[in-house]
């Protein structure tokens, strides 16, 4: 022992161990006047928010609820979702967010993987979840959780009360007491399932050390200002809303809520709010900029009553964002913030850093490093692009392919119940992505491909993300994705499927003729299928549904 460890004890007076339960607490104690929440009608303080999330905590304790145990939320973006994301890991106990377009098999499975012993449902969903629930206790029969219904002011449509009480009810007699969490940093706070494209989903489980770290990194890298008003159009579900309920609460922001993302609905609440921060994916942002000129002058044109233009910001990420659709942003007064992560990271966990350099640059150009996923999180340990044989880092050429990895406190615990994939997903003391990057001079990172969308044709690797790039400086294209299709002597040859922008047509040789001007002609898509793109609740285009359409194109000679 050195002397530095000689009678320096770890006490209650200097350690307390991290956790984002702690953010709302301040921001009750220190402004519990300033607004929290608005919802429609509500418009609750920090000290209103506190005291219910309280009762929620205090409320599920009388359920029998306990550290461990697992209360499942099946919410969109209302305040009661908010409160669950303090109340539930108050006490110890790990939130599971449930994704609301998922379909009552899913639902079964992960209501019995999780062990939920609590399951607090919107009555929009209650009929899925009164089937999955049945399903659940079929296959299962210990799977017996108490069911709290939300009635949303805000929802108008079908859906009956299928539990045992309502979460109004639940809150009115519970005690206000406040409950500072009393665990380890590294107790589980949250339980995310991936989207399960192969096999069943996994069981992402985060931490309370990683989401307070992810949550104090996400002002980090916005400079978030105190008392912003950050619009909920990312899915609190999604990674935990990328830990923004517990960043919002820790600057005492305020949470504009919003139960269904529609143009209308995020430019009236620009105006009318005074919105300043918003998160979403790169569909999100393309909905804004291909919304009609006189909504989108209506929203934009004075921020807030009686204040002056200010710029929105607003993060993207989920696939790499166009250079086109960069600059359209722009066009708009949104400065959009690119970053990059997965479920397993607790959401972002690199951005792209802005360097002032850019700002001398054509805008074109600029977009294109903006584009870019950029350098690790203020508090994650590490990012890195390797040789998935070697585990060596590749060189920082710009061209060398790699996987990208990181490593750090911004990482989950591991997968629940999967030893193997937890190990599997851990080698070398990386956490491995499963996308291809390259990392350039400066030592920012640019995803190349995810591993399962690179298009090996005629023995050559196409990245489907550079074909995207390409398509998306079309005028008429709102969004694209491409995929690889079977073909009888390359092996595969790039699919694009194409959503145009309303009002608007264009014909596969037009495209084509646009893709040669851009593209080595191997690269260039031999199949072209025009429509709707499937999409998850979150704005990602369904690629692994794509795929599944293998008789739905006609092949081009090009």
């Amino acid at each position: 022992m050195n002397m530095y460890e000689q009678d320096l004890p770890k006490t209650a007076a200097n350690f307390a161990a991290l956790s984002p339960v702690d953010f709302i607490r301040r921001s009750a104690e220190v402004h519990p006047e300033r607004t929290a929440v608005i919802h429609g009608s509500i418009n609750r303080t920090w000290a209103e928010t506190y005291a219910r999330a309280m009762k929620l905590a205090h409320a599920l304790k009388s359920l029998g609820v306990g550290k461990g145990d697992t209360v499942t939320v099946m919410l969109p973006n209302i305040p009661e979702m908010l409160e669950c994301h303090f109340g539930v890991p108050a006490i110890g106990a790990v939130i599971n967010t449930l994704n609301t377009r998922l379909d009552a098999a899913s639902l079964t499975y992960m209501l019995n993987h999780a062990a939920s012993k609590v399951v607090i449902v919107d009555r929009e969903f209650s009929a899925v979840m009164q089937a999955a629930l049945i399903e659940a206790r079929r296959v299962n029969p210990a799977c017996s959780p108490s069911v709290i219904d939300v009635d949303d002011s805000q929802y108008q449509g079908a859906g009956d009360l299928i539990g045992q009480n309502t979460y109004d009810v639940l809150l009115q007699d519970a005690s206000a007491e406040p409950l500072d969490f009393q665990g380890d940093e590294w107790d589980a706070i949250a339980l995310n399932y991936t989207s399960g494209t192969t096999g069943e989903p996994k069981g992402v489980v985060y931490h309370h050390r990683g989401a307070y770290l992810n949550a104090v990194s996400n002002i980090l890298e916005w400079d978030l200002p105190a008392h912003c008003t950050y619009l909920w159009t990312l899915p609190m579900f999604h990674c935990n809303g990328w830990c923004f309920p517990w960043t919002i609460a820790a600057r005492a922001g305020v949470n504009v809520c919003l139960r269904k993302v529609t143009p209308e609905g995020v430019f009236e609440a620009i105006r009318d709010h005074a919105v300043t921060h918003y998160c979403g994916a790169p569909i999100v942002h393309s909905m804004l900029v291909n919304a009609p000129e006189p909504l989108k002058q209506y929203g934009m044109a004075n921020v807030g009553p009686g204040k002056a233009v200010a710029t929105v910001k607003a993060m993207v990420a989920g696939a790499a964002p166009s250079a086109t659709l960069i600059e359209s942003m722009a066009s708009l007064n949104i400065s959009l913030t690119h970053v990059y992560g997965l479920t397993e990271v607790y959401g972002p966990c690199t951005l792209c850093a802005p360097q002032e350099a850019w700002d001398e640059l054509p805008a074109a150009e600029r977009a294109v490093y903006n584009a870019r996923q950029g350098v690790r999180y203020h508090l994650q340990a590490g990012a890195d692009v390797l040789d998935p044989l070697t585990l060596e880092p590749v060189p920082r050429d710009g061209e060398t392919i790699g996987e990208i990895v990181v490593r750090g406190n911004i990482c989950m615990k591991g997968y629940l119940k999967n030893a193997q994939a937890t190990q599997d997903a851990f080698e070398g003391g990386w956490f491995h992505t499963g996308d291809l990057g390259v990392r350039f001079p400066d030592g920012y990172i640019k995803i190349k491909d995810r591993s399962k969308d690179v298009i090996i044709s005629g023995g050559e690797n196409i990245s489907s993300i550079e074909i995207e790039d390409v398509l998306y400086k079309h005028p008429a294209i709102m969004a694209v994705a491409v995929v690889a299709k079977p073909h009888p002597k390359w092996g595969e040859t790039p699919c694009a499927f194409i959503e145009l922008k309303p009002g608007t047509q264009v014909e596969a040789a037009e495209l084509v003729a646009h893709c040669k001007q851009h593209l080595a002609g191997f690269k260039v898509p031999g199949a072209f299928e025009f429509g709707d793109l499937p999409k998850t609740s979150t704005g990602k285009i369904q690629k692994f549904e794509l795929r599944k359409r293998s008789g739905a194109v006609a092949a081009i000679d090009v």
